[in-house]
């Protein structure tokens, strides 16, 4: 049986789980059905940080212009472009045991692409979920919906995996952002052009 967590709440993933190396973290999402009367497009991305709260390169952007780190411990399986049926609409796949020690945080976050010219925004979005399976064995080990509590918001942390004192845990986040993928951007200290 999953974890169910609520916002805030943080989780080992590794002390009730010996040996796991190898997750999927899986993102989902509904739309409104009255919208803009255009199409959404929700895009997960993973940033890979260093003690400081901030990426170390650009590298340690993942998203559907990077789809796997170099050191291959993080690979994001692809762009979703409607986010149309039920479960993950995207997954990006984790191996624990190739993550860089110089990464202490991996968080993963959700924006809506052009979210400014179709007028859109996260109070448009229902059952937002991200979740965590073991993807040796599929069993699901924890999982977090965020709620209806976003109105103008265009990007959101959903949650963060983090290293403390050889453990992984898991942090359920939920926060919203102004601004997309460049405010997200900024926030990590990824530089876009």
């Amino acid at each position: 049986m999953p974890v169910s967590l609520k916002k805030g709440q943080k989780v080992s993933l590794t002390k009730d789980n010996p040996g796991l190396s190898k997750v999927v973290v899986g993102l989902g999402w509904d739309v409104n059905a009255f919208d803009t009367g255009g199409t959404f497009d929700l895009d997960t991305a993973a940033f890979l940080l260093g003690d400081s709260g901030k990426t170390t390169r650009s590298e340690d952007f993942i998203f559907y212009g990077n789809l796997k780190h170099p050191s291959g411990s993080v690979e994001h399986l692809g762009d979703n472009l409607t986010g149309e049926g039920a479960g993950d609409d995207e997954q990006i796949k984790i191996d624990l045991t190739k993550v860089p020690d110089n990464i202490s945080r991996i968080a993963f976050t959700v924006t809506i692409y052009e979210a400014e010219e179709r007028r859109q925004n996260f109070g448009q979005v229902n059952n937002a979920f991200i979740r965590i399976f073991d993807e040796v064995s599929g069993q699901e080990l924890l999982r977090y919906d965020l709620g209806e509590d976003f109105s103008i918001e265009t990007a959101a942390v959903f949650g963060e995996l983090y290293k403390h004192n050889g453990e992984w845990k898991f942090n359920a986040i939920g926060s919203g952002y102004q601004g997309g993928l460049a405010a997200l951007c900024a926030n990590y200290g990824v530089d876009v052009e």
